[in-house]
């Protein structure tokens, strides 16, 4: 009997034992984005520290402080396609007609897996089709964490075409190292984005699990056919005037 004993209790912890339940992981879906900019700091950081010029005052009570726009997101194991979403809510002032991001118009389409991408790009009212590598981002991930759409995500910082630092968050049970725009290049999806230079943040509102069709990932294929490069010389040319405004713009369309 008393040989017996230890079998009865190794028994009994096999018994009780529940092993820690498996990570799950999620290879396709769906993401909301809502980028936000602060266009009152937009209009400071345009037009100077001088509040009392009429033109910047003028600009602050036309513009709401923030302008909201929602992007959808489709994604599988080696693909992403970025482009616009719903309309922000009828609650949210508008942004005036001629002042509106053209970005908004911008389908982004990367192939993880052939390091490529391909973007139809609104520019000065003219469409472009830029095919090129993958943005190359030099990533220094933290210890830090954020819960986006209810999942944890781990902060990263970056810098993007020489100057422009970025901070990432991005999920590691999302078997995809896209995010919105042309951000990439993390082991994990990017579900949010603040780029302090352009007042501007991407933050995921919700992950859908759903069935992606082709047409969901289907490759744009509007406009002048171009690459990085010859886009942004395209831009330096069309910006030389505009002063300390051009990089800022080059910026943002580059994005």
């Amino acid at each position: 009997m008393k040989n017996l004993f230890p079998i009865i209790i190794v028994l009994f912890l096999l018994a009780t034992f529940k092993p820690q339940a498996q990570q799950v992981f999620i290879a396709k879906g769906k993401i909301e984005f809502e980028k936000q900019t602060n266009m009152h700091k937009e209009i400071d950081d345009s037009w100077g520290a001088d509040d009392d010029n009429i033109w910047k005052q003028n600009y602050k009570k036309i513009l709401p402080k923030i302008q909201t726009t929602y992007f959808d997101l489709f994604f599988n194991e080696e693909k992403t396609l970025y482009k616009v979403g719903r309309d922000a809510p009828q609650g949210l002032q508008k942004v005036p007609e001629w002042m509106m991001d053209r970005t908004t118009d911008n389908i982004i389409y990367n192939d993880l897996k052939l390091n490529q991408t391909t973007s139809q790009k609104n520019v000065f009212e003219s469409n472009f089709l830029i095919v090129d590598s993958l943005r190359k981002i030099d990533w220094r991930i933290t210890s830090d964490t954020r819960t986006i759409a209810g999942i944890e995500c781990r902060k990263a910082i970056g810098k993007i075409m020489d100057s422009v630092y970025v901070i990432a968050f991005y999920a590691d049970i999302i078997e995809n190292s896209g995010g919105p725009e042309s951000f990439t290049g993390l082991p994990g999806m990017i579900l949010g984005i603040a780029v302090p230079r352009l007042n501007t943040t991407w933050f995921a509102t919700k992950v859908e699990l759903v069935e992606i069709k082709e047409t969901d990932l289907a490759i744009p294929k509007k406009g002048k056919k171009s690459n990085y490069a010859e886009l942004q010389q395209q831009l330096k040319k069309s910006t030389k005037d505009w002063g300390k405004n051009a990089e800022r713009s080059i910026w943002k369309m580059m994005i």
